[in-house]
């Protein structure tokens, strides 16, 4: 977008709030740096292609983020496993996701604060401290799972992990610490393009087009054991808790106004359909050759790699590699501070990457904690690294409903959202997909009950 007006201001830290409040309600866009402000006036969207382009932001990273190491772990091994029959849970899923994507995106356009700050004051402390822990649980154990992804790629490079895990956690702390990783996440997210031979794969693996179209759209069932802890998987990676609180929190930072929140939407609905795209593309890439090939259990970072030999022949594992060292890198960057964000908001405490320790000890400190137990419970010894990507995928499925009744409840008042409230269609979707996954996790739960009691 091009600028009208620039004004540098020098504004107290305490009234950087009032600043944002000012942003939202005046259509201008803020730069802060330290305790310097920077208004720009915005001029109306560019059209066209470059117009697109500009849209995509905090929705496509916040979805794209499930195509991370327990992302391709679940989807290699949903591919490797059951071939194309849950390609129909993935259609409903982009919608789900889709949907509450841009719900989260308006709470934040409509408000102006997080979704934790919304709890807190509508449904009281007690409310706000059990999703508290659903955030902590969710996004703690999904930082673990990221730097599980990061030593299963130092390996395929021959780096041991306990060289690598420490290093990288060592760089992302200080990085965002001393408020600078604005440009480590660029690089990153260009790392994360290695990610598309996914899609070359499947056009050079030759899957069997007819099987897909009805693993698509024809809903298929099974009583195999491995089936519902799957499907919970597969909801859980692609419609993961934190994907919500990012897409608000970065909407509210942004200080989107509520004129222009058109553009989230469309931000928001075009995250959710190329993340998912990639998403059954690496499921399909899986199929058409992991389990062509009599592979059925994803075990390694190697056995996931093999489903881009089509596209890439002997360099499929340095590429699969590079791809999943900067997606893990990126996402355990992003979840501990967004986390911390989130649990510093419920509580009131001062958050901010341009705060030292000083002016916001408890926002760095649950950010360092996250950081270091998270590398530090990736190399334990004796950890299966792939069975744990799957397995947190499964935990965040059964903590998702939670997260979404809220959501729900939120958009649905007029008081906190006024015009912004939910429609009739985006109900039927939204209160339809909270349906979906809480029956689903209800299965799964009575399942692992009348096992265990054999």
């Amino acid at each position: 977008m091009t600028l009208r007006t620039e004004e540098r201001l020098a504004t107290p830290a305490p009234e950087l709030d009032l600043a944002r409040m000012l942003e939202r309600r005046r259509g201008v866009r803020l730069s802060i740096r330290g305790r310097n402000v920077t208004l720009r006036g915005l001029s109306a969207p560019r059209s066209g292609v470059l117009g697109l382009l500009t849209l995509l932001g905090p929705g496509l990273i916040a979805a794209t983020a499930g195509d991370d190491a327990g992302g391709i772990a679940t989807y290699s091994q949903v591919g490797a496993k059951y071939g194309y029959d849950l390609l129909w849970v993935l259609l409903i899923v982009t919608i789900t996701l889709a949907a509450i994507q841009e719900m989260a995106a308006r709470l934040g356009a409509a408000t102006g604060r997080g979704l934790l700050d919304l709890v807190r004051e509508h449904f009281g402390i007690g409310w706000t401290l059990l999703m508290v822990v659903v955030v902590l649980v969710a996004n703690g154990g999904v930082i673990v799972t990221e730097f599980a992804g990061i030593a299963a790629a130092s390996e395929l490079f021959g780096i041991s992990r306990y060289i690598a895990v420490p290093l990288c956690a060592l760089v992302m702390w200080y990085s965002v610490s001393r408020g600078s990783y604005a440009a480590v996440e660029k690089v990153f997210l260009v790392m994360t393009l290695a990610f598309f031979a996914y899609p070359a794969s499947v056009v050079l693996g030759h899957p069997d087009w007819g099987a897909v179209l009805h693993g698509t759209f024809v809903p298929t069932l099974s009583r195999e054991s491995g089936y519902l802890p799957m499907l919970v998987a597969l909801i859980g990676t692609t419609v993961t808790p934190y994907m919500q609180l990012f897409q608000q929190s970065s909407v509210v930072e942004k200080g989107v106004a509520r004129r222009h929140y058109g553009e989230e939407r469309t931000d928001a609905y075009l995250g959710a359909i190329i993340s998912n795209l990639i998403a059954a593309c690496i499921i399909i890439a899986a199929a058409a050759t992991l389990r062509v090939a009599g592979i059925t259990e994803v075990q390694t970072a190697q056995d996931a790699a093999a489903a881009l030999e089509p596209a890439a022949g002997k360099a499929a594992q340095a590429l699969f590699a590079i791809g999943l060292l900067g997606a893990s890198i990126l996402a355990a960057g992003v979840l501990p501070l967004a986390t911390a964000y989130s649990v510093s908001e419920a509580f009131g405490f001062r958050k901010g990457v341009n705060l030292d320790f000083r002016r916001a000890p408890f926002f760095l400190t649950i950010f360092s904690v996250l950081i270091f137990v998270g590398a530090a419970v990736a190399l334990l010894p004796g950890i299966p690294l792939f069975q744990l990507l799957i397995g947190i995928q499964v935990l965040n499925g059964v903590l998702l409903p939670s997260e979404l009744v809220f959501i729900m409840l939120l958009i649905n008042n007029r008081r906190v959202v006024g015009d912004l409230r939910n429609g009739l269609g985006n109900n039927i979707v939204g209160w339809g997909s909270l349906g979906l996954v809480s029956t689903a996790v209800g299965a799964l739960l009575l399942n692992q009950v009348f096992g265990f009691m054999g």
